[in-house]
């Protein structure tokens, strides 16, 4: 049994949808996450993306990714899978493509690299890591590096 990966794509910007899968499932492999979890990553265009930032974050404007986790969890410690119970939904992460594209513009990477780093970026937010404070910053973000070397990228 693999995690399973709902990948909901509502927006009209180019995006292959078998990378981000198989990123999410690398994800899950790396942070030794069982099988028996699922997650939901929704792509928006920039209307939506606003509209979930300012009702959720209380911020105004898009932004690149959200992260909606329904399960507390710690960083550093998967979650036990009990036999004969459901998955366990660890919840959804909300990326807007268009947003991503003009950000890897301006950084001067692919587009690819940039997606690939919010999808993790996603995921470890919903894992229980953050960067609140610089410390946990850098861990977070060597951890998105460990993660995206999994399939040959930098973070960028």
């Amino acid at each position: 049994m693999k995690p399973s990966v709902f990948l909901a794509d509502e927006q009209d910007e180019d995006v292959s949808a078998e990378p981000l899968r198989q990123l999410v499932f690398n994800t899950f492999t790396h942070e030794r996450y069982p099988n028996e979890v699922e997650v939901t990553v929704v792509l928006v265009d920039e209307g939506a993306m606003t509209s979930y930032n300012e009702r959720f974050m209380d911020k105004t404007g898009p932004t690149d990714v959200l992260s909606f986790p329904l399960e507390h969890l710690v960083y550093d410690t998967a979650p036990t899978y009990q036999v004969g119970e459901p998955p366990i939904n660890l919840g959804d992460v909300i990326i807007a493509p268009t947003y991503v594209r003009r950000q890897a513009e301006e950084r001067g990477v692919a587009f690819e690299d940039e997606m690939a780093l919010m999808v993790v970026h996603g995921m470890l937010h919903l894992m229980g890591w953050d960067h609140l404070t610089e410390d946990d910053a850098d861990y977070m973000e060597a951890r998105e590096a460990a993660i995206l070397k999994t399939i040959g990228k930098k973070r960028p």
